[in-house]
């Protein structure tokens, strides 16, 4: 038997990389090299992240129909060739930003100050947005379409498992960024990293076409592999015919009135925020809670990389864990990933004490929030999987598109807010376009709009922002998973598509 199931798996990996590379990009160069140069403070992060988010989720919702009706092969070229263009935009967003200000060069909107920062804060933000929502469509291409490869290439009792390699591609960009994006920005300059990131897709387009083919069709898998691949049985299809624009919709809709698309969107809503908050804000926290910064020196980029160096190892043995629990007690697919997830929901629990233990050193919070991204990881291997245990393989794109979009509104809200409440938690205020943190000195003087820092548990500031937030990533899991077990307690797979 071929084993050509393992090549597909590794370019599944390769654009899951880029993916999350060209995500990263914004979040390791903002505090050193954006935030000075386009005056922002954490709530114009906040909204640019918030609105990234809600781009994916819509787009999302669409994206799988789209895998859906173009294939495999044209779907995912349209999508990284889409997100490839839009993180090489962001380059341009300087340059824009000079332009429509008339103000000439770099220097030029560093030194700026009084009204001119909030013009500067405000184009630089929505040229950001734009860029940011071309890349956010893209990306929404990603996971509709590798899942749907995943269910043609492979068996549903290795799906967990290929998915977990693939999806482990999330941690890798996430591992690879801190290594070299810093790097480029220093040495580049921001916009260059930028650029040298998106032009990594292009790249992958050529190796897709060239070595991607259907099972059935590819000259590098034999009948043996093909029969192993096709181990469940055949699905049976309704003849194609030619259906209104009016009967599509309604197609579509019908999807949301089963309880298995419910559990899906809702295990993707209370999960996918936690994901991205620690993967946008992380350089940031540990910059406002231990002054550690990615441009100086290498302790920030050495902490990333161990987090998501973790977060890879540990990730992968979640996306095996249903297999031994189906091979050792039978259980049907759905009911040892179920298992599995509820195992994995407790791990996250741990970012309880990243605030407390980050009083004795940072690098304490840095491994308690990488056991929480692994387990996110694990169970995210998971509930994709789940997609293809209940659905047909014609829906599995359109309902990982759903979940998707669940997932991206969980993420604007847990973005947009935490933006906010850093900056209200800090008693902030602006001084001359630099965002400053209110002192006691500054509230004795009476600062305009001047308001004491929060304090929650022992902490101050931010560092009090963050503890909340903590909170919120430590139990979403176990919130999702009941929700999810109450929707559908027991396997029982859609066959009226």
């Amino acid at each position: 038997m071929t084993n050509y199931r393992w090549v597909i798996c590794a370019l599944l990996f390769a654009a899951t990389t880029i993916n999350y590379l060209d995500r990263q990009v914004l979040s390791l160069t903002w505090v050193d090299f954006i935030k000075p140069e386009f005056h922002w403070d954490d709530d114009t992060f906040g909204t640019v992240n918030a609105i990234f988010s809600i781009t994916y989720a819509i787009s999302m919702l669409f994206a799988g129909r789209f895998v859906d009706w173009l294939g495999s092969k044209k779907g995912f070229l349209c999508a990284i060739g889409i997100w490839s263009v839009g993180a090489c935009m962001h380059a341009l967003c300087g340059v824009f930003t000079e332009t429509w200000v008339g103000l000439g060069n770099y220097e030029a909107l560093v030194k700026a100050t009084g009204d001119v920062t909030v013009i500067i804060a405000t184009v630089s933000m929505w040229a950001f947005i734009f860029a940011r929502c071309v890349l956010a469509l893209g990306e929404s291409g990603n996971f509709p379409a590798a899942i749907k490869v995943t269910a043609e290439y492979f068996p549903k009792k290795d799906r967990a498992f290929s998915t977990s390699i693939f999806n482990a591609g999330a941690s890798i960009g996430a591992l690879g960024a801190p290594l070299c994006i810093p790097w480029l920005a220093r040495a580049f300059g921001w916009e260059m990293a930028f650029i040298i990131i998106g032009v990594l897709g292009f790249v992958w387009m050529g190796f897709w076409v060239f070595l991607y083919d259907s099972p059935a069709k590819s000259k590098f898998v034999n009948q043996a592999e093909v029969d192993y691949i096709t181990q469940d049985g055949p699905e049976v299809f309704q003849p194609k015919e030619k259906k209104s624009f009016r009967e599509k919709v309604r197609a579509f809709a019908k999807l949301f009135s089963y309880r298995q698309t419910w559990a899906f969107a809702v295990g993707k809503f209370t999960s996918d925020g936690v994901w991205w908050f620690f993967l946008f804000w992380t350089p940031a926290y540990l910059d406002a809670q231990f002054g550690i910064k990615m441009s100086v020196g290498i302790q920030g980029s050495l902490m990333i990389f161990t987090l998501y160096a973790f977060t890879t190892v540990a990730s992968i043995f979640g996306g095996k864990l249903p297999t031994i629990i189906i091979n050792r007690t039978g259980r049907d697919p759905y009911a040892a990933r179920m298992m599995a997830m509820l195992i994995f929901a407790f791990f996250p629990l741990v970012v309880l004490l990243a605030q407390p233990m980050g009083t004795i050193s940072p690098w304490f919070p840095v491994m308690l929030i990488a056991i929480g991204c692994a387990a996110h990881q694990s169970w995210s291997a998971n509930i994709f999987s789940t997609v293809g245990d209940m659905f047909p393989k014609k829906a599995i794109a359109s309902i990982t598109g759903i979940g998707g979009m669940a997932g991206g509104i969980g993420s604007f809200l847990l973005q947009k807010g935490a933006g906010k409440l850093f900056v209200f938690a800090s008693g902030s205020t602006m001084d001359g376009g630099k965002e400053i943190e209110m002192t006691k000195a500054l509230l004795e003087k009476g600062a305009a709009y001047a308001r004491a820092p929060m304090q929650l548990f022992g902490f101050t500031g931010k560092p009090a922002g963050y503890f909340l937030v903590f909170c919120i990533c430590a139990f979403a899991y176990l919130i999702g998973w009941t929700i999810m077990k109450t929707l559908v307690p027991k396997y029982k797979p859609i066959t009226d598509l």
